[in-house]
């Protein structure tokens, strides 16, 4: 044993191995081992290389799964952790400045953006009032007078469309449009009123108040004397109207005076006979505001009998 144990002690001086632990050292390879001996130590080697690398691959497989999870991974997971691979109360980056802890998508990928990245938002289209047009100004009062030979039949109905109103039915009494605007307005006049039925122009309606149809009237009223006669008036409603006047003389002149209640000249025409009767359609076009009238003057300028020469009046239309 002692020559064994000297033996050692020799080997050992002689490789230059101290007494010292040698647990972490790579045995020395000598020519004089055996050959299974190298061949251990071989494998043994390589077994270490590759579990390195495998490790190091590992690592690099955790980082790169680690880093696409917190870059593309769902912001919202279903287990108790709350959002996947984060656990609760942590923030995941998102790689937008002021987006931590934002939820929901974002829509599909934009190219040239990061992911989780917005598209910028467009320019808001800026509002455009409609245009809209001024009102057109009023148009200026109108006003126009003509006078022809009345007609052998007058269809009140069919004439005054929007109103009408006849005279001397029964007396003196005044028949008007039923439903009709109002938009006549007898306004009187100077000197007593005489009803009569000998006027040669036949009246008829169909829409009457009092008198709901009538056919064939001949019936009418009059005044006498110089400056005696009939006042009549017409509401505007800013709409052209135009108006029939059936009228007479009776050996008399008769004067129809017509103007705007805004003013302006007078109008006028005249109708005489000095030695029977005679009938005339006066028609009167006129466009005025609401709340202006048309006035109308029919009286007796000159008489040429003592015996009442006078002016008659019938009725009058508008439309």
């Amino acid at each position: 044993m002692a020559d064994e144990d000297r033996m050692r002690a020799d080997s050992r001086a002689g490789d230059g191995v101290s007494d010292a632990p040698t647990s972490h050292r790579r045995p020395a390879v000598t020519a004089g081992q055996p050959r299974v001996t190298l061949r251990r130590l071989a494998g043994s080697h390589q077994r270490r290389r590759l579990m390195v690398a495998g490790l190091a691959v590992l690592a690099c497989v955790a980082g790169l799964g680690a880093y696409l999870g917190t870059r593309n991974g769902p912001e919202s997971g279903d287990g108790p952790a709350g959002r996947a691979g984060v656990p609760v109360g942590a923030s995941r980056p998102t790689g937008f400045p002021g987006a931590e802890g934002r939820t929901g998508d974002v829509g599909p990928a934009t190219p040239g953006l990061r992911p989780r990245q917005r598209p910028p938002s467009p320019e808001p289209t800026p509002s455009v009032s409609p245009t809209v047009a001024p009102p057109a100004p009023p148009a200026p009062p109108a006003l126009s007078v003509s006078q022809a030979e009345a007609p052998g039949e007058i269809d009140l109905t069919a004439t005054g469309q929007r109103d009408w109103m006849h005279w001397g039915q029964r007396g003196t009494s005044v028949v008007r449009k039923r439903g009709g605007s109002g938009e006549i307005v007898d306004a009187g006049g100077r000197g007593a009123r005489v009803g009569w039925d000998g006027n040669q122009e036949l009246v008829s309606w169909r829409d009457g108040t009092p008198e709901r149809s009538v056919r064939d009237s001949s019936n009418g009223v009059y005044t006498c004397g110089a400056g005696n006669g009939f006042s009549l008036a017409v509401a505007g409603s800013g709409e052209p109207r135009t108006v029939q006047l059936y009228a007479g003389t009776w050996m008399a002149r008769g004067r129809l005076d017509v103007r705007l209640s805004t003013g302006g000249p007078v109008s006028t025409v005249r109708l005489e006979d000095p030695y029977t009767s005679r009938s005339a359609q006066f028609t009167i076009r006129f466009q005025l505001p609401k709340g202006a009238r048309l006035l109308v003057n029919w009286t007796v300028e000159k008489v040429f009998t003592p015996h009442c020469g006078n002016v008659a009046l019938q009725a009058v239309a508008v439309r």
